[in-house]
């Protein structure tokens, strides 16, 4: 299973990327590019997260991204910027999974590894993930409604739309698992 949402993850990469390189975002406004970086980054940390073969950076410097991640949107976010408010959600979330994944143990070693998840997290731990992963199971679906009237939407909103729902699937998925 691992291989597959590694391959998943992977595979949504490309459009994000695509999006960041084409897109005229002089237009489309700052907080649009934003947004996109994000899911890039968010996108990235999900395959190493998932990768059986664990990933090239440490827990720690992830841990580190998602809190700059975090702040950077909760900042925009309460300064009105659009659509920064899932952004300091999803960063928050990926921050507390970073958080709840062990990675002090001689077999664990620094890296990332979801199969190796402490499987007893306190109440306070099972509560913010199951609200987390039903806020992220309704963002999914949201998505994938507005993915299926989005067809001569301008360009990047089908691709964004497309992402935001496998990200949505695979964070609410992460999420119940590390219960």
């Amino acid at each position: 299973m691992a291989w597959i949402l590694t391959a998943v993850f992977l595979a949504i990469t490309w459009p994000c990327v695509r999006r960041l390189a084409s897109l005229d975002y002089a237009r489309l406004g700052h907080a649009t590019r934003q947004g996109d970086v994000a899911e890039l980054l968010f996108t990235v940390a999900m395959v190493a997260m998932l990768s059986p073969i664990g990933g090239p950076i440490p827990a720690a410097g992830w841990q580190a991204l998602f809190l700059l991640a975090s702040g950077w949107f909760l900042v925009a976010w309460l300064r009105g910027a659009h659509g920064c408010a899932h952004h300091a959600i999803s960063a928050v979330v990926m921050l507390y999974l970073l958080v709840a994944m062990p990675h002090v143990t001689a077999e664990h070693g620094p890296w990332l590894n979801m199969s190796t998840m402490d499987t007893s997290p306190g109440v306070l731990f099972t509560v913010v993930a199951i609200a987390a992963a039903v806020y992220f199971a309704g963002d999914a679906l949201k998505s994938g409604l507005f993915l299926l009237k989005a067809a001569d939407r301008p360009a990047g909103t089908v691709s964004r739309a497309a992402c935001r729902t496998v990200m949505g699937i695979g964070m609410g998925y992460m999420l119940l698992a590390a219960l």
